[in-house]
């Protein structure tokens, strides 16, 4: 994860207006979040693509989604695998005896 994290950052790094603001990143990955809930619909739901739309597939949508949230990550100085590693101990801490597990 760091090493996207800075794949991105050196990418943004060579603009002159650097990472836009946490306010308009969050709003950029709620676009990106409809874009790819507007996929799944078509792929998995009953709303079918009109036939003047373009194709695209969820894992570009994702890639999207990812690279926006690495970019708000890094504009606000975080760790993405520090945070990873805090959300897993709290799954199999808190959460561990939550679901049924295989045999």
């Amino acid at each position: 994860m760091q090493e996207l994290q800075k794949e991105v950052d050196d990418y943004i790094g060579q603009f002159k207006e650097g990472y836009f603001s946490p306010l308009a990143m969050m709003a950029r990955l709620t676009e990106e979040l409809g874009e790819l809930a507007r996929e799944i619909n078509h792929y998995y739901g009953e709303k079918p693509k009109k036939a003047s739309e373009n194709e695209k597939e969820i894992a570009d949508e994702l890639g999207d989604m990812l690279f926006v949230l690495i970019c708000l990550a890094n504009s606000l100085n975080i760790n993405l695998e520090e945070s990873h590693n805090k959300v897993m101990h709290k799954f199999n801490t808190r959460d561990k005896d939550r679901w049924t597990k295989k045999d």
